[in-house]
This record gives C-alpha cells, structure tokens and sequence, in this order.
C-alpha cells in the first residue's frame, strides 16, 4: 500500500482504512460493513503484493456523518460474518 499523507486527510474526523483479506469478497465485505454506518468514498477494486498472499483495499471514512442506526451497523456487521469462510 502507498503511504498515507496529509492529501488524504485534510480534516480531522476523515479515516484512511486499509483492509486486508484473503479475497476480493471479504474485503468488500467489511467495506460495506463500515459504509453502513459511515458517510465512505469506496474502493472499487483490490490490489495485490506480488508474492504476498491475499488482497488489500483502501477506503477513506468521514466519521462525523453518521449515515445509519446503530441497528443498521449490527446488521452489516452480521453480513460479514456470514461472508466469512465456515
């Protein structure tokens, strides 16, 4: 992943969130998750470390703009899990 610096952050309040997983489905699934409950720019692709196993994904939060419930955030949350490998 690139460096963060001080572009991507301009306010306090903005989150830079790197997720890494073992595929593009959990990724975007805990991205979701964090867009239920946060005002989220999104990642529309993965990208991967040549020789490293798994993915990663870059999302930006702006954790002042709460955009759902609490009850919302609990179901996303439950989502992932499901996505998750048994």
């Amino acid at each position: 992943m690139n460096p963060i610096n001080e572009a991507h952050l301009r306010e306090p309040g903005q989150v830079v969130v790197d997720v890494a997983g073992a595929d593009d489905e959990t990724v975007f699934a805990v991205q979701a998750a964090l867009a239920a409950r946060w005002a989220t720019s999104p990642a529309d692709r993965t990208t991967r470390d040549v020789g490293e196993p798994g993915v990663r994904l870059r999302c930006y939060l702006d954790v002042r703009q709460p955009i759902s419930s609490p009850t919302a955030a609990a179901d996303a949350a439950c989502e992932v899990s499901a996505a998750s490998p048994r």
